[in-house]
Parts: C-alpha cells; structure tokens; sequence
C-alpha cells in the first residue's frame, strides 16, 4: 500500500462521503461569528488531539461513548474514522496544522502496545500529525526510546522482536514523520531540556509571504515520578516559569502569534463542546500566564471542553481539551493580522468536533487498522515456554499462592538484570537486587497480577506470548532500590492493618524464593513479624544494614499501601512489568510451581489467633458500568491527584 502524501491525504477534498460538523463554536467575540469571512486576515486552522493511547481500533468501553449539548450521546473512536472526519475538516484550508499534546502511544491496546507502539506511529504519520507535546506516558520506557527509536527509527536490540516491525506498506519501521517537543522536562545533572522546548510554524499569508506561529510544549508536573514514567535521571521544571519563559523569547524572535500544548489539563463541565466552572492546574496557568499566549491546548486528565478564558489583561483566549482515546478532534481557528503576524482575538473559535462513527472510515487508516490487529493476534500465539502446571491466585494459610511466588521470582530476576541499551535516565547504576516484593492483594490500588496462568493441556503447557503478557502488569517498571533492613521489616508489619470498625486485614506480600520468613498470628498489627525470623539467603535480616530490594514501582512509590519504603535510595529503574515478565518466561523456558513454603504463621492454632481476612481489590468499572481497562483502573485506584472529587486518571 503506498504511502500517502500528508497534505495530499489531509485536504483532498470530496474523497469520501462524510458527516457535516457536530457542535457549536465556541467565540471570543460576537465578531468571531463572521470569522471565516473576513478575507483581510490569514485564516489557520489548528487541530488538535490527546490522549490517544495507542487506541487505533476503538475507544475502550469506559471512552466510547460521550455526552454533548443537552445531554446527547455520541458513539466515537477508532483512527480510520479520526481520518475521514480530518480529511473533511481540513478540506479547503489553506493553512491547517494538526498537533496532540501528549500521550499518544504507550497505552492499553494489545495489538499497538506489543508490537513497540509502532503500530501508533504509523497511524500518525499516515494522518498528518505535524508535531506533538511530550506527555508522561512518552516517557514509559525512557528518553532514548522516544527521540531515538520512536522519532528517528533506530532499532534496538532485536529487530522483529523488540521493535522495529514490518508496517502495513512492507517497509521497515522508520520512526515519526513529525517531532516531539518539551519545554520543562530536563536531565536532572546538567539541567538541559531534554526536548526541543518550542516550535515554529509558517502559515502562508498570501503573495508569497509567510507568517510564524510559535508553539511551546509542557509536560505534567511530576512525571518522572509517575509509576509507569518513572525516570530518576529527569526532572520538571515548573509550568508557569516555563511558558513565560518561551513566550518571551518566541517574542524576541519576531513571532506574534503563540500556542501553549500542555500536557496537563483541567475539569470543566460535562458537555464536551462547552466549558462551565473550570478548575485544576491547565486553568490556574491559563488565567496566569503571559498575555502573548493566544491559545491553551490541554491533555493529560482525559476530558473534554472549549471555552475562552481571559489572559492576565482580560482578553479571551481559547482554552480547550480534546478528551481521550480518539474521541474527540478539537478545531480552533484564528486570523493573524497579515502585517504584524498577531492574532486578532476577537475573531477566534473553538469547537470540539466528536469523532463519530456514523461516517465510512478511510480505507487507508482502515488497512492500518486491520494489518497491525492481524499482527497482534499473530504475536500472542507466539510460543515463550512450557509450563509443567497451573499457577494460581489462590492462597494458602499464610497468605501464599503459586501466582504471586512466580511474579515475585520474576521480579528478582528483573531486578538483577543489566542496564539495556536505551535506558538512559537512570542517575546510579544498575546494582543487583538481594531480594524482591510483590503486593498480591495491595492494600490500596490494584494486583499487578491481573490473572492464573493456568495450563494448556491441549498444548501441552505452552505459554503463549499473549498469555504471559495479559498475566501480569500494568505498563509499569520494576524499579530495583537500596533500603535498610528496618524497612523492609516494617514493609511486613504493614501487610495487617485495623479497619475502621475493627477486625483485621491482611494484605499480602510475595517474596522472591531466596527469602523465608514467619509471622505470628497472635501478634497485633505492627508487631506480627520478628526480625530474627526473617531470612534472606538464609541469613537473618539485619534492620541496621543496607539492602537493594526490587518491586514494582507503585510499590517503591507507595501506591500499593506500604509506607515503609518512602526514602528509598539510589533507584534503579528497569523494563516495564509486562515485557519484562514475557522475557522472563522466554529465558527460563520451562516454569514449574514452587512449594508454598516460603511464608510460615507461628501459634496459628493458638487461642486468639487471626492470620487476617486477604481482600483483592475489585476491578474499577466506568459510570457505564463497564470494567476499566487494568492499567486505567490501577492508575485510577491508587490515589492520583484530584479537583473536585475528579481524579486525574495517569
């Protein structure tokens, strides 16, 4: 299939039958009303999208449906219908640039997520996309992946395995056809973006003159300490410094009319198409930052609203987010004085187009589509090993199962394992684990072990790629860290916990089979288990010494519930949990259940004895009532940022 040329493929116009427009503008003026007909200024249309996540067939039940005007639903998602609609908005304008502020790849779609989220990159550059904000999900695997493999293709280590793909034109993978941008994420020794913090545009403005418009890019604050976009090596620097800082210096370089990205975003109403008593950390900095800013586009909080805002002088400017998962292409159109290059205010609009599929998707993207699913079902019937035998969730006496001694196993090995070729943002080396930890039922949050891993007699135990990588994960690393003893023995004690109420809870924690240990079931919460009966190598723990302990780094990050490990040290980061453990299964090749002998209860028959009751934590379910997709409910169940009772879902 060949390639499409962008402009071709974007404004091509009358190649497909397509729905009108959905929805109302939003204005800056009464005078923005006749916008499209004020031919004395340089019409530019900006479109935008976010949040993707690599949701090329569809948006995920929880996304799929969204609310408009008078409480209409509209069905939306999948990118080959995202194509038709584009094609039909950029259809006759001259000037159109489409952009996404963040999070486009690293999702929760098996068929882009195994094959490197290439599958998303080729989607992208088939649509047009010109150029994107760095969102904390870009940064799930690290830095070099982004700018290295990601934009520039470079294969690393094992082609047709690890990446580098075969695409659905027969071509190799060749990385983005557009860049990525970040105006506040640095390295955290030298201080240096680790992204281009801003780019520039040129709008043809008739008679063969040219007009620039600037576009700086923000990430999320606090994205590399993020679970899942956990980086020791970056830091971020704060948002409002930063677009204040880039707007100047666009200015200084003659360019007057300026976009902020920003992959952080705000709640504002349930309308998607409107905006009403907006708040969080987007709106703060849109009422505050510089005046020269003519638009704020937002991402990161998965929602969706258009409104103007006033700047600090108290003219409108547009303030949009595009909701998630492709469900939604947000339009704004300005007029930039063709003398001065500014935007004239008055004449801006916003609107929030649905992505909805009452229209015949475009074949292309459909082909797209169609070719990386096929390859996706190819991949997860690709044999890893043998397995002599079920290993299941369910626990013993003390709280141990099969399942969670085999995570826990894996996740020794991966916290043992060398520092891979791009894993560049790491600020200690890779020092081995001496131990690892496994929350099997957390306290808070949800399993990293999302299913058994039960045999196949019909294949005579083979582990399939796809059954090892839906077993376990959420899209998180194993992050291998120094700890003293004390705290690893109050990490145990903090596996029982008193409700309100009374009672007793157990939540338990798998230990990797170089550690036994003995709690007793007499004992109150916080004095359950004795140092002198904690093995590790069959040496007893020593509360007073150092030890490098892996675990997920919700765990490490304590949104598992375990507080004993805040103050960790030197933090090695590793590959994320489901690659990971697929690996694992590859190298070992042959997985057998292990006796479950590693955790003992003293006095269990003793009068007042309680080992405590183990609840695992409910699958989280959208309003619809449909179950979240895992890595969405863990990021939503572990206690992330909130406005207004809303929670920041990654």
């Amino acid at each position: 299939m060949a390639e499409l040329g962008r402009r071709m493929f974007l404004t091509a116009a009358g190649a497909l039958a397509t729905a009108s427009a959905v929805g109302t503008h939003a204005f800056a003026s009464g005078h923005a009303r006749d916008a499209r007909s004020a031919d004395e200024y340089v019409d530019v249309q900006l479109l935008n999208i976010t949040d993707l996540h690599g949701y090329l067939q569809a948006a995920p039940g929880s996304s799929s449906v969204i609310t408009g005007a008078g409480g209409r639903k509209y069905t939306v998602g999948g990118v080959a219908y995202m194509a038709a609609h584009l094609e039909r908005l950029r259809a006759d304008r001259a000037n159109s640039l489409f952009f996404a502020p963040g999070d486009l790849f690293s999702g929760w779609e098996f068929a882009a997520e195994s094959l490197a989220d290439e599958p998303t990159v080729e989607a992208l550059n088939r649509m047009g996309l010109d150029f994107a904000s760095a969102g904390n999900h870009e940064f799930d695997k690290s830095p070099a992946f982004l700018s290295q493999h990601m934009v520039d293709g470079i294969s690393y280590p094992t082609v047709d395995w690890d990446n580098s793909f075969v695409d659905s034109s027969g071509q190799r993978f060749h990385g983005a056809d557009f860049a990525y941008y970040g105006a506040n994420t640095v390295w955290a020794r030298s201080g240096e973006p680790v992204l281009p913090p801003y780019n520039i545009e040129w709008v043809d403005a008739g008679q063969g003159r040219r007009l620039p418009i600037g576009f700086i890019h923000l990430t999320a604050i606090g994205t590399e300490t993020m679970p899942a976009s956990y980086q020791p090596g970056l830091r971020t620097l704060d948002q409002l410094a930063t677009a204040n800082r880039c707007a100047a210096e666009l200015k200084s370089r003659g360019v007057n009319a300026i976009v902020l990205s920003m992959h952080d975003g705000a709640v504002a109403g349930g309308d998607f198409n409107s905006g009403t008593n907006p708040s969080g950390p987007a709106y703060e900095l849109a009422l505050r930052c510089s005046p020269d800013i003519d638009a704020i586009v937002c991402g990161h909080w998965h929602t969706a609203f258009t409104m103007m805002v006033p700047d600090p002088d108290g003219v409108p400017r547009p303030f949009v987010e595009a909701g998630c998962h492709g469900q939604i292409i947000n339009e704004i159109s300005l007029r930039l004085d063709p003398a001065t290059g500014k935007v004239v205010r008055e004449l801006t609009t916003s609107t929030n187009h649905p992505n909805t599929r009452d229209v015949a998707p475009h074949p292309e993207l459909s082909d797209v589509v169609k070719y990386w699913a096929g390859y996706g079902a190819r991949r997860a019937a690709l044999p890893l090993g043998k397995q002599s035998a079920s290993f299941t969730r369910a626990r013993n006496a003390a709280g141990e199962s099969t399942m969670g001694d085999l995570v826990a196993d894996w996740a020794l090995w991966a916290g043992r394992q060398p520092q891979g070729p791009m894993n560049d943002a790491n600020l200690d080396p890779a020092a081995p684990a001496d131990l690892a930890l496994i929350a099997t039922a957390p306290r808070i949050g949800q399993a990293i072990i999302a299913g058994d891993l039960t045999y196949d007699a019909a294949t005579n135990g083979t582990v399939a790629f796809g059954k090892a990588w839906n077993a376990v994960g959420f899209g998180d690393p194993i992050v291998t860290a120094t700890v003293t003893g004390q705290q690893l023995h109050d990490a145990l004690e903090q596996q029982w916990t008193v409700p309100a109420g009374g009672g007793l809870k157990y939540a338990p924690l798998a230990v990797s089979a170089n550690v036994r240990y003995s709690f007793d079931a007499t004992g109150p919460a916080g004095d359950r288990v004795d140092p002198a009966d904690v093995f590790i190598d069959g040496i007893a723990l020593d509360v007073s010494r150092s030890y490098r302990v892996a675990a997920p780094s919700y765990t490490l990050l304590n949104q598992d519930g375990y507080p004993a490990f805040t103050g960790f040290t030197r933090p090695f980061r590793h590959q994320r949990d489901f690659e990971s453990f697929v690996a694992y299964v590859k190298e070992r090749g042959r997985l057998d259940p292990a006796p479950l002998d590693r955790v003992t209860v003293k006095n269990s028959s003793a009068p007042g004895a309680r080992i405590g009751t183990t609840t695992v934590p409910p699958r989280l379910r959208s309003a619809e009532g449909k179950v979240l997709p895992r890595a969405e409910a863990a990021m939503l169940a572990a206690g992330r940022p909130s406005a207004e009772g809303f929670r920041v879902p990654c």
